[in-house]
């Protein structure tokens, strides 16, 4: 009967897939909690993509990226728009695959801009020889350009979408059940207890060693033996407090904190784990039995052991695409590094070290080349004056416009002009 149902909802999410691919042109993948595919509406996936794979290997972390664009968007309500190690945008919402399983919904890639092969090359150059860099450029014209104002409607869909596959009145029936199977275990640890496992006196002292157990569990990625030790740690505060619920609500409160500090300890982000404690703390005055909140502490406890996952590569190549991209939408005007990792979410010195890591130089010269790569574009045209090339690039003072821009080119704006970059040319290339 369960694995007619699970069969049932996989097809109807299929046919969802299917039915928002054909309706956008966008490629829609299927994919579990682990970031395996489960289904994609193109079998051979998008060209530049296999063909990154096929160069980069397990250096691309396509999977990773996948489950870290899913852990987003149920993070910030249900969708999220994420950037891949290539600068691809993609984006995702979550939904129900079965009971007490969770998959997600990830359309795209798309590019929400023109190819731009200075911030294309800036960042394969890591990983790649200049010969495959021109490899996958033939590649690129393959992908379909979006407007950012499009992506976020594409985005609002595919939630709208996901939340249809929901289909709330199957998702409590699920929760029943898991809810059923959770009494079942603390009663049969309770019953243990009493029968077998000697003096009930000895429950006069929290279970330490039962919450130490958990603590190692949760830390390892272990959340079927974690699950198993937090349903003991229950049935134990059942036993002794007499399921009186403000004592139990007590320890439950514990037991959060207990667990959201296991999650730190196995490498989870301080940032999420924090909000997920606040979000928590809020909610647990809203259950009046002992049985919904045993239930909803489980799901806190799969929610936290799912926080353990090394994605740091991951994260800092979606913050790197997304601060390049928010650089190249406000270079025209005073811009500082407080400012971009803000937009980013992270702290200044945090957000300096991951950016130097990644392009390879540090903000302001990375911020100078990319105003340099644009004023050279627009000195192309003899009807802007030189001063309002400094301007329009973020450059209020032309003689620090000039400085700048001799240092990254070699010679003077006025210059570039009068030959047409000729000069620049000659010295990069020699002859």
């Amino acid at each position: 009967m369960v694995i007619r149902e699970k069969n049932q909802q996989l097809d109807e999410i299929i046919r969802c897939a299917q039915t928002y691919s054909m309706s956008t042109g966008i490629l829609v993948m299927l994919i579990n909690s682990k970031g395996e595919v489960l289904y994609s509406t193109d079998e051979e996936g998008c060209s530049f993509c296999r063909k990154s794979s096929c160069l980069m290997g397990d250096r691309l972390n396509c999977k990773q990226a996948h489950i870290y664009g899913s852990y987003q968007a149920e993070r910030f309500g249900g969708k999220y728009v994420f950037f891949c190690k290539l600068g691809l945008t993609h984006w995702v919402s979550p939904v129900p695959l079965g009971e007490n399983e969770k998959g997600a919904l990830i359309a795209g890639p798309v590019l929400m801009l023109d190819p731009d092969d200075f911030l294309f090359e800036d960042i394969l150059s890591k990983n790649l020889t200049q010969n495959q860099i021109e490899e996958l450029k033939s590649e690129i014209d393959k992908i379909m350009v979006v407007s950012p104002e499009k992506v976020d409607q594409l985005s609002n869909l595919l939630f709208i979408t996901a939340a249809y596959i929901a289909n709330q009145g199957k998702q409590y029936m699920a929760d029943e059940r898991l809810k059923l199977e959770q009494q079942s275990d603390i009663s049969s640890y309770i019953h243990y207890i009493k029968t077998m496992g000697g003096d009930e006196s000895s429950l006069d002292d929290y279970p330490i060693e039962k919450e130490r157990e958990l603590l190692a569990l949760i830390s390892s990625g272990d959340t079927q033996g974690a699950r198993r030790v937090l349903n003991e740690i229950l049935g134990a505060i059942l036993l002794k407090s007499g399921v009186r619920f403000e004592i139990v609500k007590a320890r439950v409160l514990e037991l959060i904190v207990v667990l959201s500090r296991a999650a730190l300890e196995g490498g989870a982000d301080i940032n999420q784990i924090f909000g997920l404690n606040y979000k928590y703390l809020n909610e647990i005055n809203s259950f009046e039995t002992v049985e919904d909140m045993s239930a909803w502490l489980s799901k806190i406890l799969a929610r936290f052991s799912e926080c353990v996952f090394d994605l740091k590569d991951v994260k800092n190549a979606d913050v790197i695409y997304k601060s390049l991209d928010y650089i190249s939408k406000n270079y025209m005007r005073k811009i500082t590094l407080e400012e971009v990792a803000a937009a980013v979410y992270l702290s200044p010195s945090y957000f300096s070290k991951v950016f130097k890591e990644a392009t390879g130089t540090n903000f302001v010269t990375y911020l100078n080349k990319y105003r340099i790569s644009v004023a050279k574009k627009l000195l192309m045209d003899n009807s802007i004056d030189i001063i309002d090339v400094s301007n329009l690039v973020g450059y209020e003072d032309q003689s620090y416009f000039s400085k700048i821009f001799k240092k990254m080119t070699g010679t003077t704006p006025g210059k570039f002009r009068e030959t047409r970059g000729k000069i620049e040319w000659i010295r990069t290339n020699g002859g």
